[in-house]
């Protein structure tokens, strides 16, 4: 069955224009399907869409329906009836106006069928013969082969259902392929994540188990300070009472001449302070706070100066 399937620019975006190109020897079939220019209308064609529909799935569906409704018919011959003048198919470009074209300004000769087997020889108006010579016979011509008739055999839509139903079974086996490896994909890479963050919770882990341990140590170490400490106040609460003076002693007298003028040096800074409380509090009078601090502040600095030098024959920090 001859069609031609004209591919528009905007092609998948629009649906492509179908026509029906009849033979010489064939008519046009007028259906719901085809209309007298031979322009195929299908639903497939009415309903698509880029996505889903194809030219393949296209001819799919004009073998099904032209194969259960021909949009065409072979023309009656007549023994002895000349041939009707034959016009070329005519079939308009999309967009162009369905004008026929302009016919042949010779005229078509016609034959006749006979039973002999001559050769044909065209046969023309009778003209007079003394005004026109007769055109000589046309040479003879080959017996036309007889032409197929074209029909769609079961085995051919058979083959052609076959051929499509492996092209859209290989088509969603490449798609289920590649949606299996874009999966694989996605959980190689969770697992490589996976991996990661165990790595990292294994190190949180282990600095967590050596913290632990590390308290746990603090912790013996400091129960047994805490029972040493029980045990020196129990120690402690069986003896007398102790001398504070007593209870402080010295290694060596250089140590004893610096703790003593430490304590001079602190007891003489109270004896300012407390001056200066009576002052405020009008007890004695301004000569009398000035003498006394200017005494006091004299001996604080003797004893401060004194405590340096024994620090420094000590060996001590400045």
């Amino acid at each position: 069955m001859p069609v031609c399937i004209w591919i528009l620019d905007t092609h998948p975006n629009n649906a492509p224009v179908c026509y029906v190109k009849p033979t010489s020897g064939m008519e046009i079939k007028t259906s719901k399907f085809v209309d007298h220019s031979g322009k195929i209308y299908l639903p497939y064609l009415h309903d698509w869409t880029p996505t889903t529909s194809d030219l393949l799935g296209l001819i799919q569906v004009m073998i099904c329906t032209f194969g259960e409704n021909p949009p065409m018919y072979s023309k009656p011959r007549m023994e002895n009836t000349p041939y009707p003048p034959q016009c070329k198919s005519y079939m308009p470009m999309p967009g162009v106006s369905s004008a026929l074209p302009y016919p042949s300004p010779y005229p078509t000769p016609s034959y006749h069928h006979t039973m002999n087997p001559t050769p044909y020889s065209p046969t023309y108006p009778p003209t007079s013969a003394a005004s026109v010579t007769p055109y000589p016979p046309y040479p003879p011509q080959p017996q036309a082969q007889p032409m197929s008739s074209g029909t769609i055999t079961e085995e051919h839509i058979r083959a052609s259902l076959l051929s499509a139903l492996q092209h859209k079974l290989s088509l969603r086996l490449e798609e289920q392929v590649a949606q299996s490896r874009a999966e694989l994909e996605i959980l190689q890479q969770s697992a490589n994540e996976l991996s990661q963050g165990k790595a990292k919770l294994d190190m949180i882990m282990e600095r967590l188990r050596r913290e632990k341990m590390e308290l746990e140590r603090n912790i013996t170490i400091l129960r047994e300070k805490d029972a040493e400490l029980e045990k020196a106040i129990a120690q402690l609460s069986e003896q007398d009472e102790i001398d504070v003076d007593e209870a402080v002693t010295t290694t060596a007298p250089l140590y004893k001449q610096i703790l003593n003028a430490y304590a001079e040096e602190a007891a003489t800074e109270d004896a300012i302070y407390y001056m200066g409380e009576a002052l405020r509090r009008g007890v004695i009078d301004l000569d009398v706070f000035l003498k006394q601090v200017r005494a006091l502040s004299r001996k604080q600095f003797m004893l401060r100066a004194l405590m340096q030098k024994c620090r420094q024959k000590a060996g001590l920090a400045g």
